[in-house]
């Protein structure tokens, strides 16, 4: 069943595009989350439809049973949806609901009652300072030339000295060089954050533009690959697992869990939890908590260290 399928009154059609418009204009979602959570909702309110017979209208919604809400995941289980899956779209359901019912003033406490089921969270790996040290000595050993070696280095520097995406860092152009003290970055949901650049960033990016051969663009891509275009992500990839199976770090040390390095070594060193959140870009503190890998009783001691009533 999809979205398009779904037999919805016109007055539900209109207010799901709304609040999905909202969502982007208000909350800058991406499309791809834009997208994600009209299916989730839409499957929903489709589920609804046939459970009950007829179209999926607003006042539906405020009808809907505990026994209804029972009977919907074990539908999406029935499908093979895992917990984490299910758990995300009660979320957007509930999202959903919630701004309905505000618009409506209407009942839904049978769909914010509901429990998403509990899932084990996937905690990222950081690597070790060591490690992380270890990576970017010898990542310029995985390719042939000089002048690639000095690129992909620099790559990694920005991913685990500036706590870059890899994303970030390869969509940066030749306006952005030479690098100055911070870098202005659009990130995910069109957020934009300024990200202070290390010397040794700086030094990198100087030393690969010094001895790449192609010729320097403000348009062009920072990073290039050996015959000019734009550096793949697959190449980073590649030249990380070909690093740490030199240096014997498991799987997990990936490009991205350079990024989750910078982070809990920032703040294993003293940093603020909310001064790394704006740094990664991320839009929540639980996000920032669950990259970190911290624990609760680390973030106890960031609250009686900052807070004013601890000292009291």
């Amino acid at each position: 069943m999809t979205a398009s399928s779904l037999q919805l009154s016109e007055g539900m059609r209109d207010a799901l595009q709304l609040w999905l418009q909202g969502l982007h204009a208000l909350d800058g979602a991406s499309e791809h989350t834009i997208t994600a959570y009209g299916h989730d909702v839409g499957q929903f309110l489709g589920f609804l439809a046939q459970h009950h017979g007829g179209s999926a209208g607003i006042r539906q919604l405020g009808n809907v049973t505990q026994s209804d809400m029972r009977a919907w995941m074990a539908w999406e289980r029935g499908a093979g949806l895992g917990s984490r899956s299910l758990a995300r779209k009660l979320s957007s359901i509930k999202s959903f609901a919630r701004w309905l019912a505000e618009r409506e003033n209407f009942d839904i406490s049978a769909i914010l009652a509901t429990r998403a089921p509990r899932f084990s969270r996937k905690l990222p790996r950081p690597l070790s300072v060591e490690s992380a040290r270890e990576v970017l000595d010898i990542a310029s050993l995985q390719t042939r030339e000089d002048w690639t070696g000095l690129r992909d280095t620099a790559v990694l520097t920005l991913l685990y000295g500036c706590g870059l995406r890899v994303s970030e860092a390869l969509g940066l152009t030749g306006r952005d060089a030479p690098l100055r003290a911070a870098l202005r970055i659009h990130g995910k949901g069109g957020r934009e954050r300024l990200v202070p650049v290390l010397p040794i960033a700086q030094d990198a990016v100087a030393a690969y533009l010094q001895a790449c051969p192609h010729p320097k663009s403000p348009d062009a891509p920072l990073f290039r690959g050996v015959r000019g275009g734009a550096l793949s992500r697959r190449h980073v990839a590649k030249v990380m697992e070909q690093t740490r199976l030199q240096l014997g770090l498991p799987a997990t040390a990936t490009p991205h869990a350079l990024r989750h390095s910078f982070a809990t070594h920032l703040l294993g060193a003293g940093g603020d939890l909310r001064a790394i959140q704006e740094l990664l870009g991320h839009a929540s503190l639980q996000s920032t908590q669950v990259y970190t890998a911290v624990d609760s009783g680390r973030l106890m001691e960031i609250y009686h260290a900052a807070h004013p009533r601890a000292h009291g």
